[in-house]
């Protein structure tokens, strides 16, 4: 391979994973951005991307706008902050006159604030609506029938008595009107028993089976869910595409992005408690590998990794760790409790302990995609 044909190879992972990830800081960013505008606050930088700047310029309210050589965040500086994460500056505070003060982020009422950290990740999640909404509207929603066209020897399904030709109508009671509603309802029951109704022959059966919970290989790792055993063979006369108008396009995008906020918030719950294997944690190099795989798929395949990725980025973010967001409600929710802020020193050190957790929380991902990449080389020679 020459060098020209490995930096266009490489060009087609890069170019890709900097449009979805700079799509999504960049909602984040623009979230605390307006609400802090809103607010009254004086945004001093909106920063795309860590480091050097590579060019920028200052609108005509002061706000220094900035993309930076690392594009692997962002970050919006207000008034008043020692820096990007708005920990306060208190020496600047004190030195404020009173108009500065009224302008500065950390002397704003505490509802102010929250609101200010919380519309980050909300920005994330209404960036995922909007996304699945352009999606379904324009390209409408492929679905295939849940038909049963194979049933796996020794499966859940195979023990509950299914079989090929089974049309698969409701999951305890839930109306089933695609295979893929069908996968999705029985990975998140996974050992609990179903019941499941079936159009036979013209006929409707019952049938009850308990999926079984199985590692399952996905474009971000392995994660356990439940299986229930049943194949689909995806013949052309099963498939028909369903079109939306804006209002119903709206309202599955809205569905869409709770399925995925239970799914991960499963997976999360999941981890803690031992249940979940942690190589589904990706980092930078995983997702520019999904990312250019997607761009080869097309534009809708790739913005709707944006989507996913927004979702996971405003749930990261809600967590309560200092130094993310949710750490940032978490000392709001406290003030408003005690009637005043935690002392500096505190924060400081919940700052610390934070840039720690997600220090280690980024090494640990970048190490699941170096060790996936060494499996694979390994696999081709």
């Amino acid at each position: 391979m020459s060098v020209l044909t490995y930096v266009w190879s490489l060009a087609g992972y890069i170019l890709p994973f900097l449009f979805v990830l700079s799509l999504v800081v960049f909602f984040h960013e623009l979230g605390h951005f307006l609400i802090g505008r809103w607010c009254g606050v004086k945004v001093e930088a909106f920063s795309l991307g860590f480091g050097p700047e590579l060019f920028g310029f200052n609108d005509r309210y002061g706000t220094h706008w900035r993309v930076a050589a690392l594009p692997l965040g962002g970050y919006v500086k207000f008034h008043g902050d020692a820096n990007g994460t708005s920990m306060p500056d208190e020496d600047a505070v004190a030195a404020m006159t009173s108009q500065e003060r009224e302008v500065s982020f950390v002397t704003q009422k505490v509802w102010k604030r929250a609101a200010i950290v919380a519309a980050g990740p909300i920005a994330n999640f209404i960036l995922a609506v909007a996304i699945y909404t352009g999606i379904f509207y324009v390209h409408g929603r492929p679905i295939l029938l849940p038909m049963v066209d194979s049933v796996a020897a020794g499966s859940a399904a195979e023990a509950a008595g299914f079989q090929p030709g089974d049309l698969i109508l409701s999951i305890d009671g839930t109306k089933v009107e695609s295979f893929e509603d069908m996968q999705r309802i029985v990975q998140a029951a996974s050992d609990t028993q179903q019941v499941f109704g079936v159009e036979r022959a013209g006929k409707f059966v019952e049938l009850v089976a308990t999926p079984r919970r199985r590692d399952v290989v996905t474009p971000f790792g392995t994660t356990r869910v439940g299986v229930l055993g049943v194949q689909s063979k995806a013949k052309p006369e099963n498939w028909h595409v369903q079109n939306y108008g804006l209002i119903d396009s709206v309202r599955l995008a809205g569905t869409e992005t709770w399925y995925i906020i239970a799914r991960t918030g499963s997976y999360l719950k999941g981890l803690v408690a031992g249940e979940e294997s942690a190589d589904q944690l990706s980092g930078p190099i995983r997702i520019a590998e999904v990312s250019g795989a997607m761009a080869k798929i097309g534009l809708a395949a790739l913005l709707n990794l944006a989507a996913i990725l927004s979702i996971s980025v405003g749930m990261l973010n809600l967590l309560p760790i200092p130094l993310l967001d949710g750490g940032h409600l978490v000392y709001y929710a406290v003030e408003a409790v005690r009637g005043k802020a935690m002392n500096e020193r505190t924060q400081q050190f919940g700052f610390k302990i934070g840039i720690m957790l997600v220090t280690s929380l980024m090494i640990f991902a970048t190490y699941n995609d170096i060790l996936r990449l060494t499996r694979q080389l390994m696999h081709w020679g």
